[in-house]
């Protein structure tokens, strides 16, 4: 009996540790009983009823990377073109997701697949270089809205690549060396234009004051003009008022004075060997005489006063 006790005490403990199932975290096991699905068993530990009850799936509920393969496209242009992707997604209802769809992953890959042909192939080839972001955006929300009845949810998708062909290339290469020619030579006249346009600017200013400069010398050449002739008007008048007071002996003077000045440049000239008079030496005297009479005339007259 003592045997049978422990053998039956044996099977007990047998019978609970099969019926003890841990769930690590992260994951939720689906149980089945009987072949049909019960319940979800989130992280922790559960007890279940062995030979009745059993672990049915174990789902990832973090968010997972699903690698899409590379992908030969057609564009709408009958381009050709290689194309990579990658989609996150997360399981939301454990139970959806294993009994809903017999293989999640390649579901999710294949539906992927087709979307992104249909969206891809809807596009020319420079829409589908320049517009990921709108591809992306497109593919999720047709894919999310797919997959919903999954009890996945679709949080990103990204066109990792795009490939077009090798001619293609050559020639977008070549294009895009032709536009930057194209902008630097833009550049480079636009520069030479603002040079020319600085230098034209510089000239006309410096014409302008030329100009300037020329008015206001003319202007003051024109006033020294004017004051030297003011200035001999009033010499002319005075010398006039003289002869008129004098008579000829002031004129006399006057000439006796211009003719000694003269003779005197004459004579301090540096290519002056000899000096010959053209008029005859008692004119000079004579003149001298008359400058002699005004003398003595003006300090008689002075005398007299006193």
């Amino acid at each position: 009996m003592g045997g049978v006790l422990i053998a039956l005490i044996g099977v007990v403990f047998i019978f609970l540790l099969m019926g003890v199932r841990v769930v690590r975290q992260g994951y939720v096991y689906t149980i089945e009983r009987l072949g049909k699905y019960t319940l979800a068993a989130n992280p922790g530990l559960h007890l279940i009823i062995p030979f009745v009850d059993r672990v049915g799936n174990k789902v990832n509920m973090m968010e997972q990377v699903l690698d899409i393969p590379g992908q030969e496209i057609i564009t709408k242009d009958n381009a050709m073109v290689g194309v990579d992707a990658i989609v996150f997604f997360q399981v939301l209802d454990a139970g959806k997701a294993a009994y809903e769809v017999s293989n999640l992953y390649v579901a999710i890959m294949q539906l992927t697949t087709t979307n992104l042909r249909t969206v891809m192939g809807s596009m020319d080839l420079d829409e589908t270089l320049s517009r990921r972001d709108e591809i992306n955006a497109k593919l999720l929300m047709v894919i999310d809205h797919a997959t919903a009845p999954w009890g996945v949810k679709i949080t990103r998708i990204e066109i990792k690549d795009i490939r077009p062909p090798a001619d293609i290339s050559n020639a977008m290469a070549r294009q895009m060396k032709a536009e930057r020619e194209k902008r630097a030579n833009i550049l480079e006249a636009e520069g030479l234009r603002a040079a020319e346009i600085l230098r034209a600017e510089g000239e006309k200013q410096g014409a302008i004051l030329s100009a300037e400069g020329r008015k206001e010398a003319a202007f003051r050449d024109a006033e020294a003009r004017e004051r030297s002739a003011e200035a001999e008007a009033r010499a002319t008048k005075v010398v006039s008022e003289a002869i008129a007071g004098s008579g000829s002996q002031a004129l006399n003077y006057f000439v006796a004075q211009k003719y000694t000045e003269a003779v005197a440049a004459f004579a301090t000239s540096p290519n002056a060997k000899t000096i010959l008079f053209p008029v005859e030496a008692t004119q000079l005297i004579g003149s001298l005489g008359g400058i002699g009479e005004l003398v003595r005339d003006s300090l008689g007259t002075g005398e007299g006063k006193k």
